[in-house]
């Protein structure tokens, strides 16, 4: 038997018997508790790297774990397969998107292949096909009907060299996330679904959420966004119209100096029409509109306005007020209106000074006077009103509730209750996505496509053209007939938001075959819902608040029991690598490629500029050229090393940095593993059971150690902390290489059976990490079946206790020693030893033991005095 073993074979090997025995479809037993094990399903771009294989690595740990544990586990895997880049790829290489979609899941179905993930492949979805996007219509059109999708003009993100809108998070910096392109505003028609509808369920019951991220559920809450405050108008002298807004500091609306409106605010063109500011103002709207939101809404970002030569009556003293616009205000947050009130809030107080407006302070301290004139910043502190009318004197605390009530009162405004969250605009002006079921007919106007004539298919008659909707010059789809009056009508041309696909498919693993219904409510009720959900943290406000939208709305429409899709929620880290930075070139370098390795303590220098380089960590990337591919780790080191090691090198919701030692260690490890197993096979004793209670003090202790490890590797499972399991097995191989060495001199029937005990505990605890190398040794002992039905470990808690503790001796709270004593030693036999000892002898230097306090297996507290 060879020192090292033959990965590839083995691998194949394995990966072959998995697929003939159709080893992880899905069972349903009866009696078994069930589990549904989810990963965030991925976009197909054709190359998983390492940073991706940690996600379903982790994910298959814990399937195996789970049915080790005798579980019905539900481990699907499917395709997220509209989007962007597969066009994008059809105009750059001439082919049509779904045939560089179907070749990149070809590729990515055999990478996990070669990783041997353990997916029930017979439910594999791929949102691209008609019959799962058939059913995403079908959805729409119930939310349609009632209320929550519906048509407006709005104004967007629009990237023109992707001809297509974006949503804010797509844009960085100011320029498309895809391709760079800068990003400009554009009013379009478009579709939305009206989550609004849903923002406080979405916000009330994140606290049921207790098995999720707190960090993620403050996520969700900020882009939620409840605030509570007063709505009211200021009017508009001139023009049937005024200016909504709404305000939380209702107590400073006496100290208003000025209006601020969005650049998109509908009344802007009203404003600037004849106003002898409009050049000038229209220029400073078209300058706004190039920004994104985000950029705008930055506080790295100057202030910029401008004056429309309008002006607003306020409501409470009647006082006209100029209205400006201004690039921080945004028309999708509030109502696009800022009542401006520069005393008080430190952003209007920056814009007031710049301009030259004028600031006037309505609270200030008790017993202190702050005047507008002078002030040298916002005063946001709480205080007593002034010029503030009947107010006057009044807390501002107390005077929040009376403005309201008196506002109320008046008919001047409403307290209300404001959101952050906008409702979600899904249109798309692409071909690779759902087509939006809608007809629109001249004489009957807008209409649903009837539900028996779905799914509306992507036509196949397109052009791929930068710039122009492919879907517009199709002759076949675009045209067609109305179902109500017969007469010519037109498809809507916009496909849905690629989330849309995403927020339910949790739902169609658990029936994907299903024919007259988007899943099975059998099926449904059996799975859902997710007991595990894992992804990464990036996906917390859009993908996790969409996919807990849809639930709620399914729930509405009794089409399911649940209102919350993901009981448990786990996000991951990223596996980032380290490259070099050249400032002066600007551009990333890597080893071996660019540059050598510098060796330790030394900086890498630039090979074109010669300027030293920064070592940047940063995470695996095409574009940065620091990829590990999963194809070169499994060629390299096999699938268990890139398996065990992904997992090894930290923990998971933790960031990792990607170490080629450390590659190489988890690979020596393993084929330590190896060794111990296969060069003592000949050893294993399959009636251990019969004999691994005699033996010495020395089989204790190995047997110790092993029902430690199975205790710590299940806890480490459960908890998802993979590195400490992994390492508590490192350890067991490092007692039982020795030990090993005991078949060989003395083998009698004990040494045997706490050896053959020890060594399938080990493959068992490896087999969910590294599991082609457990099967391997699993059948070399002598095993029946796969290692991945065999039942999982069982620790035997009497076993795994220490024999001796180590107690902590405080004196007067202060830890002064540790000792090494028998387990379960009585109190005073405690109390005694702690006195004995002579470090305690000379801490007490002559000081009287008052009182000893003994808690046994842990501490001696001597009170001395």
């Amino acid at each position: 038997m060879t020192d090292s073993y033959d990965i590839q074979q083995i691998e194949r090997k394995w990966q072959q018997r998995w697929k003939e025995k159709n080893l992880f479809a899905t069972r349903n037993d009866p009696g078994r508790r069930n589990f549904y094990y989810l990963d965030m399903f991925p976009y197909p771009s054709g190359k998983l790297h390492m940073g991706h294989m940690r996600n379903y690595t982790i994910g298959d740990v814990v399937a195996r774990y789970h049915v080790m544990r005798g579980e019905n586990v539900l481990h699907p895997m499917g395709w997220d397969a509209f989007g962007l880049p597969a066009e994008n790829a059809a105009i750059k290489n001439q082919t049509h998107p779904r045939e560089w979609t179907h070749a990149c899941i070809a590729e990515m179905h055999n990478q996990f292949g070669q990783m041997g993930i353990s997916f029930d492949w017979d439910r594999e979805i791929s949102t691209c096909e008609p019959e799962y996007y058939g059913w995403n219509q079908w959805l729409f059109l119930q939310m349609y009907r009632r209320g929550l999708a519906y048509r407006r003009g709005s104004f967007v993100n629009w990237c023109p060299s992707c001809a297509t809108v974006l949503a804010n998070e797509q844009v960085k910096q100011g320029l498309c996330e895809r391709c760079d392109a800068l990003v400009t505003k554009k009013q379009l028609e478009q579709w939305f679904f009206k989550i609004t509808d849903y923002a406080q369920q979405l916000l009330d019951d994140l606290e049921a959420l207790e098995h999720w991220p707190e960090r993620v559920k403050t996520m969700q809450r900020k882009w939620i966004g409840r605030s509570e405050g007063v709505q009211f108008r200021f009017t508009l002298p001139g023009l049937d119209s005024a200016i909504e807004v709404f305000t939380t500091r209702i107590d400073t609306v006496f100290g208003v100096t000025f209006m601020v409106l969005a650049p998109e605010h509908p009344l802007v063109e009203a404003l600037l029409r004849d106003s002898d500011r409009e050049a000038e103002a229209r220029a400073f709207v078209q300058k706004c509109m190039a920004q994104s939101e985000i950029e705008r809404g930055s506080a790295e970002v100057a202030k910029e306005g401008v004056f429309t030569g309008q002006y607003a009556v306020s409501p409470v003293n009647g006082e006209q007020v100029p209205i400006w616009i201004a690039n921080y205000v945004l028309m999708e947050y509030g109502t696009g209106a800022v009542m401006a009130v520069p005393a008080h809030d430190q952003r209007d107080f920056e814009f007031a000074r710049q301009y030259g407006i004028p600031v006037r302070a309505v609270i200030q301290p008790e017993g202190e006077v702050v005047d507008g004139e002078t002030m040298e910043e916002a005063y946001v502190e709480a205080g007593v009103q002034v010029n503030s009318g009947q107010f006057d004197g009044l807390s501002n605390i107390e005077a929040q509730t009376a403005i309201a009530k008196f506002m109320e009162s008046s008919g001047i405004g409403r307290r209300t209750v404001n959101y952050r969250l906008r409702d979600w605009c899904l249109s798309r002006q692409r071909y690779w996505g759902t087509p939006i079921p809608i007809l629109y007919c001249d004489t009957c106007g807008l209409l649903p496509a009837p539900e028996d004539q779905l799914p509306v298919l992507l036509p196949t008659d397109v052009e791929f053209t930068v710039g122009v909707n492919p879907l517009t010059t199709s002759p076949t789809f675009a045209q067609t007939s109305c179902p109500q009056c017969g007469g010519s009508a037109r498809r809507e041309t916009d496909t849905m938001d690629t989330f849309v696909d995403s927020s339910w498919y949790m739902l169609r693993f658990a029936s994907p075959h299903a024919g007259t219904a988007p899943f099975d409510r059998d099926d449904v009720e059996r799975w859902l819902p997710v007991d595990q959900y894992v992804g990464g943290v990036e996906h917390a406000t859009m993908h996790l608040i969409y996919a807990r939208f849809f639930t709620k709305v399914l729930n509405d429409l009794g089409l399911v029991k649940f209102r919350e899709p993901f009981t448990h929620l786990f996000t991951q880290g990223m596996i980032g690598k380290a490259t070099y930075w050249c400032s002066s070139c600007r551009k990333y370098l890597n080893p071996p490629a660019d540059l050598a390795e510098p060796e330790a303590g030394k900086t890498a220098a630039c090979p074109s500029c010669e300027k030293s380089l920064e070592r940047r960590v940063e995470k695996m990337s095409k574009s940065i050229g620091n990829l590990v591919t999963a194809d070169s780790m499994c060629q390299t080191y096999g699938a268990d090393t890139a398996r065990t090691y992904v997992l090894f090198v930290g923990p998971p919701d933790n960031d990792g940095e990607w170490s080629d030692e450390g590659v190489s260690g988890v690979y020596r490890f393993l084929n330590r593993v190896w060794r111990l197993v296969a060069l003592h096979a000949e050893g294993f004793d399959p009636d251990w059971r019969n004999h691994v209670g005699e033996g010495g003090e020395e089989y204790k202790t190995v047997r110790r150690k092993v029902h430690q490890t199975a205790q710590k590797v299940t806890r480490d499972i459960e908890r998802f902390a993979f590195n400490t399991g992994i390492s508590a097995m490192m350890e067991l191989v490092n007692v039982l290489t020795p030990f090993a060495e005991r078949i060989g001199q003395d083998p009698t029937l004990a040494t045997k059976a706490v050896f053959s005990e020890a060594v399938e505990y080990l493959i068992l605890g490896l087999s969910p990490f590294a599991p082609h190398l457990s099967e391997e040794l699993w059948a070399l002992i002598g095993k029946q079946g796969s290692a991945y039905q065999a039942a999982w470990l069982d620790a035997d808690p009497e076993l795994a206790k220490e024999e001796e503790v180590t107690i902590v001796v405080q004196l007067n709270g202060k830890v002064r020693d540790r000792l090494l004593v028998q387990r379960a030693a009585s109190r005073q036999a405690l109390e005694q030893l702690a006195l004995d000892s002579p470090v305690i002898k000379t801490h007490l230097d002559g000081k009287n033991v008052r009182k000893v306090i003994v808690v046994p297996d842990k501490l001696v507290n001597i009170v001395a005095g």
